[in-house]
């Protein structure tokens, strides 16, 4: 029942989840790799974010730029394509780690931060 004074199942337990920590490493390096978009005004605003959550380019059309009076429109429009792109980058980032884990919720911070 023992090996070296460690039960087999509490051995068998450690090495899963020396496993799964590694499988979940391996997919957050691999969300810093992915992109997701979001948009607002009919594509006016785009904005690009890293499956780990970074923003990485935000365009807005030049059209759109033309008047002074369309600022407020503008941040409205900018925020909104950053938000669709931050909750696409969350929706990634669980669906790849449920993936890893089989659907089993996971405490917060059991796998590194």
């Amino acid at each position: 029942m023992t090996d070296g004074g460690v039960p087999k199942n509490l051995d068998e337990l450690l090495r899963t989840a020396g496993r799964l920590q590694a499988e979940v490493s391996r997919v957050r390096d691999e969300l810093d790799h992915r992109r997701v978009e979001g948009e607002s005004g009919g594509g006016m605003v785009r904005c690009a974010v890293s499956g780990a959550g970074d923003l990485l380019s935000l365009t807005i059309d030049p059209a759109l730029a033309a008047g002074a009076a369309n600022l407020k429109m503008i941040e409205d429009l900018v925020v909104a394509a950053v938000n669709q792109a931050f909750g696409r980058a969350r929706e990634l980032a669980q669906q790849e780690m449920a993936r890893v884990t089989g659907g089993l919720p996971m405490p917060p911070g059991l796998m590194g931060s």
